[in-house]
């Protein structure tokens, strides 16, 4: 049998790597930053930054079976509509409006306001802790009252876990109940 993975990492050279308990370890506030960016870009629907794209929606009818948002085809142009969680224009100023108004003690984020731009509709120049911050904290208020409840539980929801695998302090009944709510039964330790 031949495998793809021909090339061994030079960390295996160190004398400590092979006996260590994380030899793999991710990276948290980055794959949180890829969440919030995800997250925003397909809610937002920033044109040519999100992930749902005519491949993807090509995949559609093979894999989800959503008649909904499988891509249109007329005789002059393929149609591509828009998901149900996708913010028309109004709510997108709405959620811009608050961003903008938004403010943090001292210390705990950079300056917002400072990073959105209501003309273009964009936020530019978020640092790796801006997106944690964002994805931890107002990313379920800014869509509260937007989103339908069972949507707005989703991001809550994934926002209180990367809140709650970030505290500083750990304890014994919350890892049992973060293992509980989210590893399923035959990943539980």
């Amino acid at each position: 049998m031949t495998y793809n993975w021909v090339k061994r990492s030079i960390f295996w050279e160190l004398p400590y790597w092979k006996t260590g308990l994380l030899r793999y370890n991710l990276d948290v506030m980055h794959i949180e930053k890829n969440m919030f960016e995800n997250i925003f870009n397909i809610v937002i629907d920033m044109k040519g930054k999100k992930r749902d794209n005519m491949e993807a929606r090509m995949d559609i009818p093979l894999f989800c079976h959503h008649k909904n948002i499988e891509l249109v085809y007329d005789e002059s142009y393929v149609a591509k509509p828009n998901v149900n969680f996708t913010l028309d224009n109004n709510a997108q100023l709405i959620v811009y409006q608050w961003l903008k108004s938004l403010c943090f003690p001292n210390g705990h984020a950079s300056n917002i306001s400072r990073l959105v731009n209501l003309e273009d509709y964009i936020l530019y120049r978020i640092k790796s802790h801006g997106y944690q911050v964002f994805i931890q904290t107002p990313i379920p208020l800014a869509y509260r009252d937007l989103l339908s409840k069972w949507k707005w539980d989703t991001l809550t929801e994934s926002s209180h876990f990367f809140r709650d695998i970030c505290s500083n302090k750990l304890y014994t009944q919350y890892i049992n109940r973060l293992e509980t709510e989210y590893c399923p039964d035959n990943m539980q330790t």
